[in-house]
């Protein structure tokens, strides 16, 4: 039987219309990923079922006793209490039998008769054992598990729920949520506050449920872990398929390449029979047979073919060539008050290397970002861009004002809530017409009266599209990039990888997308105690690498005297104990020196093939220029030098062009042979 049953589901705010006449059904282990562009109804699909608001038609049916619950994008409050009292509040029916055992109690000690209090004696045994079930399934203990998965240290239970900020208040509501284990998980864009161990945790927490979910995320590697069906959002309605966001992406592609050839070969039995009706309508001898084309041309059903929604499609300028070394941090210190972020970070970045930032929350990701974009000040140290740097800017928080703004001095990865959408990106080109400003804006779906709306009135997708419009107009070669898929949709998402994979420039970014990390990261920088530790390859690599260094502690900590293992005899070698958090971080400081000096050789031959290639591409630019003089060809004495040095300057760039690639082979060989599978 299903959970919930929709049947002809209808919705629309004013001549918008989001659902039309919806059918879906929700089985009791379903795992259903909502998929469809910002604004198509997703979210108020998600309302519907959790009750907040009715459809304007149609009829919802739930299995008698099913529990639903619901994480919404934006969590507005929580009960004034201590967190983990707030938790264990949101899970219904506690304080019901609290009362009832109460009163079992005063009833047992005012009853005067035997068989009195024999009777309340054993309704009190029985709501002791129904209060000792729920606090196995709904207790603190639990509470408290799930708050520490979603990063919370013990000392946080006792703090005032209230007191907590947006991203943290999620996860307490998301703790709340998993404490009561309802029979749907509604969970609209849940990952969007979570950093990645609180994810990796969260996506093995979910697996392991049987629970029915219905899930929004714009996270597709999340996405595809999680679900084995989509209800997609498309123009021309609800639709469904069968496995994960992968394989609906395969099945409606087929789909639609199906319908095509269907209307194609349509269009070729009509315009046949046309022709026939055209040619033979007029003759007696063909007249029954023109007629009867004539009924069947009419009775002919026009093919539908798949319609698509505008979706986001841009590419990045190519950047300007900049130094060798783009950004170098030394002896950085940076601290709010007595809370101590960085205490002395070194770091640099090389050309063309693409830096994915990840640590938990509060360790200073964003604030990394911040220094390294100009947009903070460190307390001591210095920050330091490479030659000929273009540094673009993406902030998380739009309207965040820098610490150091004054005067009028803007950010530039801020948007003024008071601007338009016209105002805001023609700010950056002011020599461009507004023909071309307003191209840009439609390319990333804002045309015709929608460029003259305020950006404080924005949703958050719309926001982040006319951040992302503003990196578009000014060519950067390296893009600083806080949470740049939070508020896009999956559509969104994925095009912006698509266009960061075509960059040619360097990248730092902050994100909690494994998708995004995993299709766009070279390095990865886990920000730690206050430092960077550099780890090359994307966050899968990464995860393993950490998944080796747990096995390895485990296995000393196992092998050690006094865990099971016996201890070495005769003389031979004991067990070493298992390695503390220093020791661990030099064996990885040496290793990675080590990975250093092997490929030093390789990676300065490359950086020498670039400086050639450089010149090269100089001198045959110069004589190519030289050579359009119609002039010059007046006396060929004065050509013949120039043609024989571009003919020479070509002859050479492919040679370093060759040797470059075969270096860039050799080096990602060597990397190759230390990433997993190797």
């Amino acid at each position: 039987m299903s959970l919930v049953a929709a049947k002809d589901l209808s919705l629309a705010y004013g001549p918008r219309v989001l659902l039309d006449g919806a059918a879906f059904a929700i089985g009791p282990h379903d795992r259903i990923g909502l998929v469809g562009a910002n604004g198509t109804g997703k979210s108020s699909l998600m309302r519907i079922l959790a009750g907040q608001i009715g459809a304007d038609a149609g009829e919802l049916t739930f299995r008698r006793g099913a529990r639903v619950g619901y994480l919404p994008q934006d969590v507005a409050a929580l009960p004034d209490l201590p967190l983990v009292e707030a938790v264990l509040a949101s899970v219904p029916g506690r304080s019901a039998l609290e009362e009832r055992l109460a009163q079992a109690h005063a009833g047992l000690a005012a009853a005067r008769s035997e068989a009195e209090q024999l009777e309340l004696a054993g309704a009190l045994a029985e709501l002791h054992d129904e209060l000792d079930h729920f606090e196995e399934h709904y207790g603190r203990r639990r509470a408290e598990r799930i708050l520490g998965g979603l990063g919370f240290q013990p000392a946080d239970g006792d703090r005032p729920a209230r007191t907590l900020s947006g991203g943290w208040k999620m996860r307490a509501a998301l703790a709340g949520l998993l404490l009561q284990d309802p029979d749907l998980l509604l969970l609209d864009e849940p990952t969007n506050h979570l950093d990645v161990p609180t994810l990796t945790w969260f996506d093995g927490f979910l697996r392991a449920s049987r629970k029915a979910l219905l899930l929004v995320s714009h996270d597709r590697d999340f996405l595809n872990r999680q679900i084995d069906r989509v209800l997609s959002l498309e123009v021309e309605g609800l639709r469904t398929y069968a496995g994960n966001y992968d394989e609906y992406r395969r099945l409606r592609a087929e789909e639609e390449e199906r319908l095509l050839a269907q209307a194609e070969r349509q269009e070729a039995k009509r315009a046949q029979l046309e022709r026939f009706i055209e040619r033979f309508g007029a003759k007696a001898t063909k007249a029954r047979q023109a007629k009867s084309k004539e009924k069947l041309l009419e009775k002919m059903d026009e093919v539908q073919t798949l319609e698509h929604r505008d979706t986001l499609r841009f590419h990045f300028a190519e950047a300007p060539r900049s130094g060798k070394e783009v950004l170098r941090l030394e002896g950085v210190r940076k601290a709010f008050g007595q809370r101590i972020v960085y205490r002395s970070l070194d770091g640099a970045i090389q050309r063309g290397e693409r830096i994915g930032v990840i640590g938990p929350n509060g360790a200073g990701k964003s604030t990394l970002l911040k220094l390294a974009a100009g947009e903070a000040r460190p307390d001591a140290g210095e920050v330091k861009l490479g030659h000929s740097v273009v540094l673009g800017y993406y902030a998380q928080h739009h309207f965040e004002k820098p610490e150091h703004a004054v005067d009028g001095t803007s950010s530039t990865g801020t948007l003024d809530p008071d601007r338009t959408i016209l105002d805001t990106l023609w700010d950056l080109v002011p020599d461009r017409g507004e023909a071309y400003v307003r191209s840009v804006a439609g390319s990333f779906l804002f045309s015709g009266d929608d460029v003259e709306k305020k950006v404080g009135v924005l949703s958050g997708g719309e926001r982040a599209r006319v951040a992302l419009a503003k990196l578009l107009l000014v060519p950067a070669n390296l893009l600083v990039m806080d949470e740049p898929t939070n508020h896009l949709d999956l559509d969104s998402s994925e095009a912006l990888i698509d266009a960061l994979r075509g960059y040619d420039g360097t990248l730092l970014f902050v994100s909690h997308n494994r998708s995004f990390l995993n299709q766009l990261a070279t390095v990865i920088w886990e920000v730690k105690d206050g430092g960077i530790l550099p780890s090359p390859g994307n966050l899968d690599d990464w995860l393993y690498h950490q998944r080796q260094l747990e096995a390895a502690a485990a296995g000393d900590a196992a092998a050690a005297p006094g865990n099971g293992a016996p201890a070495a005899r005769g003389g031979g070698a004991v067990a070493s104990p298992p390695m503390t958090e220093k020791e661990r971080r030099r064996a990885e400081a040496e290793a990675r020196n080590a990975r250093a000096r092997r490929e030093k050789p390789v990676r300065d031959e490359i950086a020498r093939l670039e400086a050639e290639i450089a010149r090269l591409e100089g001198e045959e630019r110069e004589t190519t220029a030289a050579l359009a003089d119609p002039a010059l060809y007046q006396d060929f004495a004065r050509a013949k030098p120039l043609i024989e040095r571009q003919a020479a300057a070509k002859a050479a760039l492919e040679k370093a062009f060759s040797a470059w690639e075969d270096a860039q082979a050799r080096l990602e060989a060597m990397q190759g042979a230390e990433l997993p599978g190797a």
